[in-house]
């Protein structure tokens, strides 16, 4: 087992919904098959007098500003004081934390945001989970399906096969990913980790590292 890439290395579970879930699994990716029936199971046992089902399997708490001009598709479930600006597509299964910003122009699929994440200005995050106040620049994506269609295969220093073809990025807590930065299937970023602006990101980047580009990956002194 690659200790590093587990979900208790990776996640404190005190900052998210999916708690029972992603404690149920060895490695965070193992939850992504698993998001939307979570969702299904949870929202309607949210208390009523702090959340709001706006319609089918879309539950938002009363407390989220939901600005105009957006799109939001079920199942999901939005936190508290989190702001979903103008432009946003959210194409379902996604549970968004508390505290948390999803911008212009950024799209959500099958995604778990920890709370207090932003991905605030044209951001795809798709099949991915990004822990407690990681933060994707302006531009910066997850790429979740190989070019060649084949199952993703985290590289980290050995080989370990997913089983799934649809797999973006696992971000641990408090990870901060530069603007215009692909982050390509597979990728698992280490908790209080930073990435250049305009990278390439694949496999594995520890954690309390700083990711210049391929090969070149500093421990932060």
């Amino acid at each position: 087992m690659q200790t590093e890439l587990t979900v208790e290395h990776l996640y404190d579970l005190t900052h998210t919904a999916a708690a029972p879930l992603l404690s149920k699994c060895t490695y965070p990716w193992e939850a992504l098959a698993d998001i939307k029936a979570f969702i299904l199971q949870l929202g309607p046992t949210l208390p009523k007098n702090e959340y709001e089902q706006r319609s089918e399997n879309i539950w938002i708490a009363k407390s989220a500003k939901i600005y105009p001009n957006n799109y939001i598709a079920g199942p999901c479930i939005i936190g508290p004081e989190t702001e979903v600006r103008p432009g946003a597509f959210i194409r379902g299964s996604a549970l968004v934390g508390a505290g948390c910003v999803v911008g212009n122009s950024t799209e959500l699929k099958n995604v778990i945001l920890f709370d207090n994440v932003q991905v605030p200005h044209y951001n795809y995050v798709g099949d991915s989970i990004l822990g407690y106040k990681s933060h994707m620049g302006a531009g910066s994506i997850t790429s979740n399906v190989k070019s060649d269609k084949a199952l993703v295969v985290v590289h980290a220093g050995e080989n370990l096969p997913t089983g799934l073809k649809k797999f973006g990025a696992m971000l641990g807590d408090h990870v901060e990913v530069g603007c215009n930065s692909v982050l390509n299937p597979g990728t698992v970023i280490g908790c209080h980790s930073n990435v250049y602006p305009i990278s390439s990101v694949r496999g594995f980047v520890p954690s309390e590292s700083i990711y210049k580009e391929k090969g070149n990956i500093v421990k932060k002194v």
